[in-house]
């Protein structure tokens, strides 16, 4: 932990408690809400609020400490920016979520940014349908 503690000075941010503590959420809890992440940084510092909590988010992202995708309609979840690159499938049914490898998407990426000239960042991507289980 010590290389973002040292990041964070060098941009000019202090460390501070929450900031660390939110850091810490995010890494324990993987694919979190802002509101989980609350709800877990608040076990120690009950006086954490929700908006103190998406600022600290935003600049963890900024940092490259963290990073975002949408899993439903809702809140963004949060993992750890030192998991590896995977993508998301969502089932609508159970609401189950698994990480599959981004190869499995080279195909898709290659295509768009082929002919597009897009380029894909398949951390934020998650598809959606239906698992094995509820087919």
């Amino acid at each position: 932990m010590a290389d973002w503690r040292a990041d964070l000075r060098a941009r000019g941010y202090r460390l501070t408690p929450q900031r660390e503590l939110v850091l810490q959420a995010v890494q324990e809890l993987d694919h979190a809400s802002p509101e989980e992440v609350l709800t877990k940084v608040r076990q120690t510092a009950t006086g954490v609020n929700i908006s103190t909590v998406y600022r600290t988010l935003d600049l963890l992202e900024k940092l490259g400490l963290v990073s975002h995708t949408h899993l439903s309609h809702g809140a963004p979840a949060y993992h750890a920016a030192t998991e590896p690159d995977h993508v998301h499938l969502v089932c609508r049914n159970c609401e189950s979520v698994t990480e599959i490898d981004p190869s499995l998407a080279a195909g898709l990426v290659e295509d768009v940014a082929a002919e597009h000239g897009f380029h894909t960042d398949v951390r934020h991507l998650t598809l959606f349908g239906t698992c094995a289980e509820c087919s």
